[in-house]
């Protein structure tokens, strides 16, 4: 019976593999998909914009650029690398409060929106110039709970807390609750630079001095009027300049305070592969499309129509006289061995 669908096989093979042909490109036109169940991410990335994050102390393109614009671009290169299916919603932190810009949105179908929100990020949209990291959490914990669906935190934050903490203003987080699956990725450098002081204009007019910093810690120098009695000094030397460094070790420490995960942001790729190794708490069912598939399979029914029986029969000839040249080589070289072993 084999040998007979065989004998078959082989008198009608041309139409019998266009007949196939023709049947999974009607299936491919049909565009057919399968069930398959995916995780869903969705990520809160925050931006934190106080003016620590102006410090230049970060290495881009062999080029010193400021802590915020090397967020930016860890952002951007974050986004562009995950899949579409994930939704992103991006967040800025000053003072003591996070502020959503928009909820999550899906990263390829509205790509270019988050690309634009992310590029035009800047020191001056900050309403205040303190940067009580340890305050926001509460407030972020209550953004995600009204997100539309299971969020996780992401901060890019150099950890500067403005004004320094102490017993008096230090936040309890023993009761804290929603920390699990945030992240702080840690920006800045070990060293340590001056912090640049800026005007409403973007233009530098010298660096925060130790002594305006510790009477008015971070002070904004966006303000609502021009007669707020900004803090105009600057340091008068460099040994005066306050030195912000990222505080690695207190982002670590909060870190295991609320269940999160601290990062050195100094490689994106592994700040992404690590967010991306949680588990998602959301599933979905999609339907993945196999059209591709129907249509490979149709153009290779097309190709074995060309291949005749002689040719099949050329190529073995073919691989028989190379496999018989490859064994004549080799079993020569090795008796020219074992004969000059014999002799040595």
């Amino acid at each position: 019976m084999k040998k007979q669908w065989l004998r078959y096989w082989l008198q009608h093979r041309d139409t019998l593999l266009l007949v196939l042909a023709l049947i999974f490109l009607l299936g491919a036109v049909l565009r057919p998909s399968i069930p398959v169940k995916r995780n869903i991410h969705t990520y809160f990335l925050i931006a934190d914009v106080t003016q620590s994050m102006n410090a230049k102390d970060m290495a881009l393109n062999k080029h010193t650029v400021s802590r915020l614009d090397y967020t930016k671009r860890m952002m951007h290169d974050i986004v562009a690398q995950l899949p579409c299916h994930t939704r992103i919603s991006i967040g800025i932190f000053a003072g003591d409060a996070v502020a959503a810009l928009y909820t999550p949105m899906q990263v390829c179908q509205h790509f270019s929106a988050i690309h634009e929100t992310i590029e035009h990020l800047d020191w001056r949209m900050a309403w205040t110039g303190n940067s009580q990291l340890r305050e926001s959490l509460v407030i972020t914990a209550k953004l995600l709970r009204q997100m539309p669906e299971a969020t996780k935190a992401v901060y890019f934050t150099d950890g500067d807390e403005a004004p320094l903490l102490h017993a008096f203003n230090t936040r309890n987080l023993k009761d804290f609750q929603g920390g699990e699956g945030w992240f702080f990725v840690g920006i800045g450098s070990d060293q340590g630079v001056g912090i640049p002081k800026l005007t409403e204009d973007n233009q530098m007019i010298g660096y925060w001095s130790n002594e305006s910093f510790a009477v008015q810690p971070n002070i904004a120098q966006v303000t609502a009027s021009k007669s707020s009695g900004r803090d105009d000094s600057v340091a008068v030397s460099e040994y005066d300049r306050f030195i912000s460094k990222r505080a690695s070790g207190y982002l670590q420490k909060l870190s295991e305070e609320i269940g999160a995960q601290y990062l050195d942001g100094d490689d994106p790729h592994t700040v992404l592969k690590t967010i991306q190794s949680r588990e998602s708490p959301r599933h979905e069912i999609v339907a993945y499309s196999i059209d591709w598939l129907l249509a490979t399979l149709a153009g290779l029914c097309i190709l074995g129509t060309g291949i005749s029986r002689d040719s099949i029969r050329h190529l073995r000839h073919r691989f028989k006289l190379y496999r018989n040249d490859v064994r004549t080589r080799f079993f020569a070289r090795s008796e020219s061995v074992a004969h000059d072993n014999h002799f040595s």
